[in-house]
């Protein structure tokens, strides 16, 4: 008999043991996630890991096919006519009509959302400068390059603050300095009584902003905890080598896995390993048997973990070469 654990109302999102099937796929397979309000929830996971298949479930726009959810004490199945009343959701591609001004765009989407005229416009034009956009508020949005267009999409997201915001790689194609922007928009909503849920690609990103973290991998959370528990779990420091003879990968691998109990990442360069280290103070040793073997080093370097690090640890891979379908 399976015992369903009680949903947690004081909390923005309570989900338990999500399941979404596409086929034979289980693009989501038994997600757990609780988020406190007020705060930003970071989800990183590699393409077709099945972060926008969870967010959509948690955004009513998918009926999972197993497990429980509740915004705010609200089921997102029975109640979903009240969850979507207390969220915002940002998603991948761009809603907005190319047809009309960016200025029209934006009162459009404020009346559909019960805003007078006046204040539809109003809100147009703080968001227009927020985002960047005040010059080019009168122009075709056909002639916006792709970042403009994702800036608008992100600003008409925002027209009515709801407590619960969903944010699926919102800065996807955004040069640094509008990134940047975006990280500043992104605290001043949870300042002003909201809550974030963000999934996304970029390691620095989740860094900078979260105050939690979960990393999924083929449709399941496999590391969840704050930015520096997740570095610490990888170990206290991170030992970075260059090989002069890529020859002798596998061979350094193997001494250093059998010296250090420990994983060893390799880098999509392909004479490069990133040695997570318990004990740093291991390394003299380490270095001693690797000359022993005549295996040489061009370079060497020892840093604290980066996100970058966990996530390689963690799922066996960079986010930047792994790629699978997530079916949605």
């Amino acid at each position: 008999m399976i015992i369903k654990k009680p949903i947690t109302p004081d909390l923005a999102i309570d989900a338990r043991g999500l399941v979404k099937v596409f086929g034979t796929s289980r693009a989501v397979d038994g997600v757990d996630l609780q988020v406190p309000t007020g705060t930003i929830y970071g989800v990183l996971g590699p393409n077709g890991a099945g972060k926008t298949t969870a967010l959509n479930m948690l955004a009513t726009l998918l009926r999972p096919d197993g497990g429980q959810a509740s915004i705010f004490g609200h089921d997102v199945v029975r109640e979903s006519h009240v969850v979507r009343q207390l969220i915002g959701v940002t998603g991948q591609q761009a809603s907005v009509d190319e047809m009309l001004s960016a200025t029209e765009n934006l009162i459009i989407f404020g009346r559909l959302l019960g805003l007078s005229r006046q204040d539809a416009r109003q809100k147009a034009a703080e968001l227009l400068e927020v985002f960047g956009l005040t010059e080019a508020a009168k122009r075709p949005l056909g002639n916006f390059s792709g970042g403009m267009r994702r800036r608008l999409d992100l600003a008409a997201s925002l027209i009515v603050q709801p407590p619960l915001i969903f944010l699926d790689e919102p800065t996807t194609g955004l040069d640094p300095r509008t990134r940047a922007q975006m990280w500043h928009t992104i605290r001043h909503l949870v300042d002003t009584g909201s809550t974030v849920l963000l999934t996304t690609q970029y390691l620095d990103e989740a860094d900078q902003l979260a105050d939690r973290i979960a990393v999924i991998d083929r449709g399941r959370v496999v590391a969840e905890g704050t930015p520096d528990e997740l570095k610490e779990s990888v170990g206290t420091a991170s030992l970075h080598l260059r090989l002069v003879d890529e020859t002798q990968l596998g061979s350094a691998q193997k001494i250093i896995e059998a010296y250090l109990k420990t994983k060893v990442v390799c880098s999509p360069e392909a004479v490069r390993l990133t040695v997570p280290m318990a004990h740093p103070d291991q390394m003299t040793d380490l270095l001693i048997a690797l000359r022993n073997s005549e295996i040489r080093l061009s370079e060497l370097s020892m840093q604290k973990p980066t996100l970058d690090e966990v996530f390689m640890a963690i799922t066996g891979c960079d986010t930047r070469t792994k790629n699978n379908n997530e079916g949605v």
